[in-house]
């Protein structure tokens, strides 16, 4: 397996993210998180082909009172990243997932997941319920493969299987984004950071290719399992889509109704942003959050 770190001085000088980066090694992989404030934890999952950065704006009002981790996923932000796609699975990041809770011993976690982040992160929730106390999501899914994807992902999975490690990740996010919104190319930037060469695009590409479009793919029978414990899930939890998302969008009234406590929250809809919320919607956001715990 070839391992490619991104250069530090790719991630200098990037708009409004002045946190100091934190490293832990899991299964022999360098592995980036954020770590800010203090007291009940919030784990923020990113998805695809985002990394801590999309929480920025999320990061500082939350870590106000709270203790604040957002982890990069192999193959993005300043985490380690495998060259080869075939390196990549549901599997490996499930297990870098646990690891990181297990190394940095996280009790009581808030966990704010979208996109991939949910597909990962609902599965670890339910695998070690213990460790968590709340969940928060957003633009996601539980693929199995026992129901067809919105013709919206087929498109996306095509798209990236036809461009693979040449990718443009700024022209993804700037798609990505509500009628009448845009990015700096600062802002892009900083997405794009991660990514110095096409090489460092492997876990991005293969991505979209690893979600369940079959009941035998890899990942469906855990996020089947996950289904099945979140319909019996009793602790806290707040769905929060955007209004803008063909990909996740149809996910959230079925998240409502799976998720028994969900249906004692508020119905949430995020309006003017598109996938990715937490960039468009971030401030907006983190105060539900801290109203959802309790502040």
């Amino acid at each position: 397996m070839t391992i490619l770190r991104t250069p530090d001085e790719r991630f200098e000088k990037l708009p409004d993210f002045p946190f100091r980066p934190h490293y832990v090694d899991i299964n022999g992989l360098r592995i980036h998180y954020v770590d800010e404030g203090q007291g009940e934890v919030i784990l923020c999952l990113h998805g695809e082909p985002s990394w801590s950065f999309l929480y920025r704006k999320m990061i500082r009002p939350l870590a106000v009172r709270h203790r604040v981790v957002a982890m990069d996923f192999v193959g993005f932000g300043r985490s380690d990243k495998y060259a080869n796609m075939e390196d990549y699975s549901f599997q490996m990041h499930r297990d870098t997932l646990i690891g990181f809770i297990e190394a940095l011993d996280l009790w009581g976690i808030t966990a704010v997941v979208q996109d991939w982040g949910g597909l990962i992160g609902l599965t670890v929730a339910t695998q070690m319920p213990e460790r968590f106390a709340r969940l928060v999501i957003m633009n996601t899914g539980l693929p199995t493969g026992d129901e067809p994807m919105p013709r919206a992902f087929h498109v996306w999975r095509k798209f990236s299987q036809r461009t693979g490690t040449r990718m443009e990740i700024g022209r993804i996010f700037r798609n990505s984004l509500a009628p009448g919104n845009s990015l700096s190319d600062e802002v892009i930037a900083g997405y794009e950071a991660p990514f110095p060469d096409d090489s460092s695009k492997a876990g991005a590409a293969v991505w979209p290719a690893l979600v369940p479009v079959e009941p035998t793919d890899p990942g469906a029978v855990e996020m089947r399992a996950a289904r099945r414990k979140l319909a019996r899930w009793n602790k806290p939890a707040l769905v929060m889509f955007s209004d803008s998302d063909p990909i996740t969008g149809p996910a959230a009234p079925w998240f409502r109704r799976l998720i028994p406590t969900a249906r004692e929250q508020p119905e949430i809809t995020i309006k003017g942003a598109g996938h990715f919320l937490q960039e468009e919607k971030g401030e907006e956001i983190a105060e539900y959050i801290l109203r959802f715990m309790g502040e």
